[in-house]
Order: C-alpha cells, then sequence, then structure tokens
C-alpha cells in the first residue's frame, strides 16, 4: 500500500514538473506576442503623419468656437474647440475627450443648436458635414474643417455611429 502511495505521488511530481516547463513557454511566448504588439504599435507610430505642431493649437492659433461634450447612453465627455491659424485654416480640437468604443464612429457637425442622445436628432433633414472616422474613443485629437464652413450654422459637434444611427455625444458650440 505504502508502495502505491509513493507510486502516485512520484507520477504526480513528475506531472507537475513536466506542466511547470510548458507553463513557462507559453508566458514566454504570451511575453513575446506581447511585445510585438508593442514594435508594431511603435511602427505604426513612426509612419503617422501627424506633426507636434498638428496635435497642440500653436500660440499663434485663435481659440473660436468651445463646447463640453455630453452623452447619456453612451458617456462622452471633453471639450471641443475650433481653432485658426494664422493662414487661415481651421481645425477641430478634441481634449480631454472619452467616449465608448463603438464601430464605425464618426466625428461630424451638425447644423442645430444641440444635438440630443437619440437617433431621431439627426433624423430628416438637419445638415451635416463629416469630419472624419473618430481617431480614439480617448485622447486628444484634431480634425481639419473645410474651408468656407459657416459655423454660425454648424453649431453642434457631434460624435456619431453610422452602422447604428447613434449619437454617441455631443457639443454645442459657443463663441469663445
Amino acid at each position: 500500500m505504502v508502495r502505491g502511495w509513493k507510486t502516485v505521488l512520484t507520477v504526480a511530481g513528475l506531472a507537475v514538473l513536466g506542466a511547470v516547463p510548458s507553463v513557462a513557454i507559453a508566458q514566454d511566448n504570451m511575453q513575446s506576442d506581447s511585445m510585438k504588439k508593442d514594435d508594431a504599435m511603435q511602427d505604426s507610430m513612426k509612419h503617422d503623419t501627424m506633426k507636434r505642431g498638428d496635435t497642440e493649437p500653436d500660440k499663434n492659433r485663435k481659440a473660436l468656437f468651445t463646447g463640453t461634450f455630453h452623452g447619456k447612453v453612451h458617456s462622452t465627455s471633453g471639450r471641443a474647440t475650433v481653432y485658426q491659424g494664422a493662414g487661415g485654416k481651421r481645425i477641430l480640437r478634441l481634449t480631454h475627450f472619452k467616449t465608448s468604443n463603438g464601430p464605425d464612429v464618426h466625428v461630424i457637425l451638425v447644423a442645430a443648436r444641440d444635438v440630443k442622445d437619440d437617433a431621431n436628432s439627426l433624423s430628416g433633414n438637419v445638415e451635416r458635414i463629416e469630419l472624419g472616422k473618430l481617431k480614439g474613443n480617448e485622447g486628444d485629437q484634431n480634425y481639419e474643417l473645410p474651408e468656407n464652413i459657416d459655423l454660425g450654422k454648424f453649431q453642434t459637434v457631434s460624435i456619431y455611429c453610422e452602422r447604428f444611427n447613434a449619437v454617441f455625444g455631443a457639443a454645442a458650440l459657443a463663441k469663445f
């Protein structure tokens, strides 16, 4: 009987020792995969065309309009500010921005004083101007504004999910 227990313990011990290297190998593989992702991210950042001057408004840019984001169904926060540079070029800058992650999310300007957090607020004849796909659901980001936009007419920035026809959040713009 003692001999039987020794055999069981020996087999169990070998099984544990055999599992340890496989766990270590799995961790090495996970670490290697994680490092590959980090390398890929750094590579993509190297090829990013946005220059430092584009990520932060320079001293020559003047704030024209600003507003804070609100969102109920999809919690959205941060500030939207329209800046104009010395050459007349205008950008929309989102700062301290945060919203839900989602598919096919866009930044649009809406010809309305404000947008409610429902799809009906963008239905019908509401004019809008597409500024591009949302660059990230968190963090500061810039969007170039097309020339000749009447910001007296297009008074709201909306974060809009095209696929589900859903408003994630909006910021009514007011003169700075």
